[in-house]
C-alpha cells in the first residue's frame, strides 16, 4: 500500500471521528498531531494526511458546495458519514492538488467507500466524483 493509500485512510479517520463525535476538525487534527509526532516510521503518511485535512478546512465551503451539487438529490447531512469524509478528501484532491490525478482520486475514494461503508457506497461515491470532475 502507498503513502498515499495509507494518507488517505488515516485523513478518513480524522475526518470521520470529528463528524460523527461533532467536534471542531481543526481540534481533532491537532490531536492528531500530537500522535503523530510520536510515530515516526509513519511519518510520510501523516504529512500527506495533513495536508488533505489542512485543505479541506481551508476550503470546506467550495467542496462541500460541489459535493451538493453534484450528489443528485442527496443531502449532505443525510449521508453516511464515510462517504461524506471520502467525497471531500477526493474533491480536495480533483480541486486542489494537481499532483493527483483525477482518475486515481476517483479510484482510490470507490476502493475506500468499498472497504469502509455500505453496499451502495462505491457507486455513488463514483457517481458524484465522477460529475464533479467533469464540471471542474
Amino acid at each position: 500500500m502507498s503513502a498515499r493509500t495509507k494518507a488517505r485512510k488515516r485523513a478518513l479517520d480524522i475526518l470521520f471521528s470529528a463528524d460523527v463525535r461533532g467536534d471542531d476538525l481543526a481540534v481533532t487534527l491537532a490531536a492528531e498531531a500530537k500522535r503523530a509526532a510520536s510515530e515516526p516510521a509513519r511519518e510520510a503518511s501523516w504529512l500527506y494526511a495533513r495536508e488533505i485535512v489542512d485543505g479541506i478546512i481551508d476550503s470546506r465551503d467550495e467542496i462541500d458546495e460541489q459535493i451538493t451539487t453534484h450528489s443528485r438529490d442527496w443531502k449532505l447531512e443525510r449521508m453516511p458519514a464515510v462517504d461524506r469524509a471520502l467525497l471531500r478528501i477526493a474533491v480536495w484532491e480533483i480541486l486542489f492538488n494537481d499532483e493527483v490525478p483525477t482518475a486515481v482520486a476517483i479510484d482510490e475514494a470507490v476502493e475506500l467507500a468499498k472497504e469502509f461503508s455500505t453496499d451502495d457506497s462505491g457507486a455513488f461515491v463514483h457517481g458524484v466524483l465522477a460529475r464533479v470532475a467533469r464540471a471542474a
